[in-house]
């Protein structure tokens, strides 16, 4: 074997060993990816159940004297018609719990957790902190992640009834309209001097990737 066949078998080794560990590393690489994607499923899933039994019972403490559960009541409109982000929604720690969503015709329910950080979309639809409270004077906006809650979206229609249910009252929207707006359009979130619901997710529902755009669910609150 002369030096130059011995120098290309021994390129064809280093190569050949390269791809190996190559396909070591990227199937590596794909179970991690998947455990990952288990976990985060997993942990929402217990999420979502054990806030609904801690939502449900805690719905349930409050007895009339007759027995059985006294039904919720909305409380009066709470900030004033001018307040601005920073007067309304402000007393809510991040993090803790703000009441559930629910869209039946679409079969979207789920619980609303105030925020909108990483952990907090992951298991949860986000309250967005600044924006009114349910039951509020102003426009509450919740966002969701459009691969897990926020999914059903796609299919919402005008006229759809949305309902809030929170530790203080039950509150219903109905749907006025859809749109898709840019990324950095931020106008959906303004105070509005009426009680509205604004409901944000990425859009295309099935882009791969950082989506561009934004879908945006307007709806009023009905009386």
């Amino acid at each position: 074997m002369n030096f130059r066949t011995r120098k290309y078998t021994l390129r064809q080794r280093r190569i050949q060993s390269l791809l190996r560990w190559s396909r070591y590393f990227f199937f590596a690489a794909g179970i991690l990816a998947l455990g990952y994607v288990g976990y985060a499923l997993a942990d929402a899933n217990l999420y979502q159940a054990y806030e609904t039994w801690r939502f449900e019972r805690a719905l349930k403490r409050v007895e009339p004297a007759g027995g059985g559960v006294e039904p919720l009541r909305p409380p009066p409109l709470a900030a004033p018609a001018g307040a601005d982000r920073a007067t309304v929604g402000h007393a809510v720690p991040k993090g803790s719990l703000v009441g559930r969503i629910e869209i039946s015709r679409i079969g979207l329910t789920a619980m609303i957790e105030e925020g909108d950080s990483g952990k907090t979309l992951r298991r949860a639809v986000g309250h967005l902190p600044g924006t009114a409270l349910p039951g509020q004077q102003g426009n509450v906006v919740i966002a969701g992640h459009r691969d897990t809650f926020f999914r059903p979206l796609r299919k919402i229609h005008e006229g759809d009834e949305i309902t809030l249910t929170t530790f203080d009252g039950s509150y219903r929207y109905r749907v006025d309209f859809t749109e898709v707006v840019g990324s950095q359009d931020t106008e959906v979130l303004d105070h509005s001097a009426g009680a509205i619901l604004t409901l944000v997710t990425c859009y295309p529902f099935y882009f791969v990737g950082p989506a561009p755009r934004r879908f945006i669910v307007r709806a009023s609150r009905m009386p």
